[in-house]
């Protein structure tokens, strides 16, 4: 049976279109008020309370359930491990995609999102001893690695073979930076808290905090990675073809397996 046979008896008004298409209706009407009126027209904000709920899901949990990207990549390129090739452009397409959402959230987190549209902050006013600073040049760098890291793919497939050899080659170079860049805005964001311990209940505060966020996303990541491969194999497995693990080629297969999970 085909696709297109599969989606015939399927109706556009399915419980799920409907909450989706709700949620989208509120969402742009929350949207047009934000940006006409400022954030004091949509939350309850202040110079006490700059953040809300909002940053601490969008930004410090959307960093690292995106940090999967940096971690396969290293497993594979750095550590050596071969038999997860095929999980290096799903988790890196999930950590471009990861980290491209976080900074739209970010122009509806600050309070003047043309400025960071911009560049202001790189260019005009640096905070260079602002730990936010870092934190949004390190992303803005890394989200361009990932993009020239998956780049080969899109090549690829417009047949730009010379190119795509030429980008292969900067792999383990772009996976290295990509670490580190990765390891500088996820520990900082656990330094954030550091400088506000009034904000942080004391069974939370702790000077290891940058560790411990580091430490999150790497699990984090895996586990994004894991659920996401899971996903893909469940309902597209049978639109997947053969993949290049490196040495042999085999066919593709759920990442979701015991092997894969004893990386934790």
């Amino acid at each position: 049976m085909s696709d297109k046979d599969r989606g015939a008896g399927k109706s556009l008004f399915s419980p799920f279109n409907i909450i989706a298409g709700l949620i989208l209706i509120v969402g742009l009407a929350i949207t047009f008020l934000r940006f006409s009126k400022g954030l004091s027209a949509v939350t309850n904000l202040s110079d006490n309370y700059p953040w809300g709920i909002w940053i601490g899901f969008d930004l410090l949990c959307g960093v690292a359930l995106a940090a999967g990207g940096y971690v396969t990549s290293a497993a594979v390129y750095i550590f050596g491990m071969k038999k997860y090739h095929s999980a290096v452009r799903p988790a890196i397409l999930t950590g471009f995609l990861g980290y491209s959402l976080v900074l739209l959230a970010l122009l509806y987190d600050v309070g003047r999102p043309l400025r960071l549209a911009l560049g202001y902050p790189f260019v005009v006013s640096q905070g260079t001893s602002s730990l936010l600073f870092e934190v949004g040049l390190c992303v803005a760098i890394y989200l361009t690695v990932l993009f020239i890291e998956f780049s080969p793919a899109a090549l690829e497939w417009l047949g730009l073979k010379k190119m795509r050899n030429l980008i292969a080659r900067l792999t383990i170079l772009l996976t290295i930076f990509g670490v580190v860049l990765s390891t500088l805005h996820q520990s900082s964001l656990g330094a954030l808290f550091l400088i506000a311990p009034s904000k942080l209940h004391p069974l939370w505060y702790s000077n290891y905090l940058p560790i411990f966020f580091f430490i999150s996303s790497i699990i984090a990541g895996l586990s994004m990675v894991i659920l996401e491969s899971w996903l893909a194999h469940r309902y597209f497995s049978h639109k997947m073809d053969q993949t290049w693990d490196g040495e042999n080629q085999t066919k593709s297969q759920s990442i979701f397996d015991p092997v894969f999970v004893s990386l934790f």
